[in-house]
């Protein structure tokens, strides 16, 4: 009876799962074993999770049913692509519309009466009241890039493909026009659209997680550090209590708020201490959030599918400190610097502000419930687009050829 090396095998198995998920990554999965003795240890738990842009295609297990619009708030301008939408969604489609209530009640549509038979059928919901999250198979999405972001905060688990249709003031996460909305949605509603898993920031605000024990440190520098990752003059708390819990797309923002004084945080990776942020805050963010606030402070934009998280001090007093890339999945955590002479403020893609004080703490890390955005041609080509039409990406007036020059020099000549 022959023996058989299940550790051998194990190693075996594992490099065939390697080689076939080679194919859903950017690239030549790296090698796992170098020279003749060195490789790199087996992780079974560990996930791929970067997949090949061509792969990234919706598929509908059932027809949807359930579609979910949301619409621009106090902007009349929408109210007609808003009727006209849900007017071909139930009559043509024959499809359940999702709407807030505050957009049904709408005065510019209890007015219509010929709106009034469509305005019976749709199903109402109201933030932070109704979970409509198992009710909806597809988000249809009519504004500006605000309204994606609100979409993506009423679902805090699984989200439903998103649909935007650019009709607010930037556009850069809304790629189709609504002037062939009927075509356009006809082709999602088929199936095999090609989607954006735009990832999301799964944020934890803690308060009272640190307790003071003892003289405050001051002037620390990122070694000097207990072994259990948390700084000299604090120690681990049962006490600490998860005030909120959000999903979210763009990014946090901490910052010093009404204080004349500069922020001091300290930045925690994985429980260990990088560096003490002093300036007007930190932003936060995910590669689609990288275009938005972390830009505008310097920070570089990356594609949606580079699964990361963006660190960006926001006018350090250092000017040394420049943004910083990690890899996604990692924790960050953000707390008051001891030393701190006032309080810090943070937002969540804008909203939900509230105030962080001595012994809170806001933990950070890369969230499973990604936002698929549906594109209008493919990712790749969408997000340049959107680069050079939003953003004015390498716009400039370009140089005339040598032999123009030469030209007009000799017609002046």
């Amino acid at each position: 009876m022959c023996s058989i090396n299940f550790h051998c095998l194990r190693c075996c198995l594992q490099n065939s799962l390697i080689s076939f998920l080679s194919h859903f990554l950017h690239g030549p999965y790296p090698a796992t074993h170098f020279g003749p003795k060195a490789c790199i240890l087996p992780n079974p738990t560990s996930v791929m999770h970067i997949q090949d842009p061509a792969s990234q295609r919706l598929t509908w297990n059932k027809p949807p049913v359930n579609v979910l619009v949301i619409r621009k708030i106090r902007d009349e301008s929408l109210v007609g692509p808003f009727k006209e939408l849900c007017r071909f969604l139930v009559e043509e489609k024959q499809m359940m519309v999702y709407v807030e209530r505050r957009v049904a009640d709408d005065a510019s549509l209890s007015m219509d009466e010929t709106f009034g038979s469509i305005r019976n059928q749709l199903c109402t919901f109201r933030e932070g009241y109704d979970d409509i999250s198992d009710c909806v198979d597809l988000i249809i999405c009519l504004g500006g890039d605000g309204t994606l972001l609100y979409a993506s905060s009423l679902f805090q688990g699984s989200v439903p493909p998103v649909m935007a249709f650019h009709l607010g003031s930037l556009g850069f996460l809304t790629p189709f026009k609504f002037e062939s909305y009927k075509t356009e949605v006809a082709k999602v509603f088929e199936g095999n659209a090609a989607i954006t898993l735009r990832s999301r920031l799964k944020v934890k605000v803690v308060k009272d997680m640190l307790q003071r024990t003892g003289q405050e440190s001051y002037g620390r520098e990122p070694q000097q550090q207990e072994h259990n990752g948390l700084p000299h003059g604090h120690t681990s708390s049962e006490a600490g209590k998860v005030t909120l819990q959000l999903q979210v797309l763009n990014e946090v923002v901490v910052d010093r708020g009404p204080s004349s004084y500069l922020s001091n945080v300290d930045l925690y990776l994985d429980g260990r201490l990088i560096t003490s942020v002093q300036g007007d805050g930190v932003i936060v963010s995910t590669p689609t959030g990288s275009t938005a606030y972390a830009a505008a402070a310097g920070a570089s934009m990356i594609h949606p599918n580079v699964p990361a998280i963006m660190v960006t001090p926001i006018c350090p007093h250092s000017l040394s400190f420049r943004p910083i890339v990690v890899p996604a999945g990692v924790e960050l955590m953000i707390t008051l610097s001891p030393d701190a002479r006032n309080t810090a403020w943070v937002s969540f893609d804008g909203r939900k502000r509230q105030e962080i004080q001595h012994g809170d703490c806001i933990k950070i890390t890369t969230s499973c419930y990604p936002v698929p955005s549906i594109c209008c041609h493919d990712l790749v080509y969408d997000w340049f687009e959107s680069l050079a039409q939003c953003l004015h990406w390498n716009v400039r007036k370009r140089q005339a050829r040598l032999a123009d020059i030469s030209d007009s020099s000799d017609t002046e000549n």
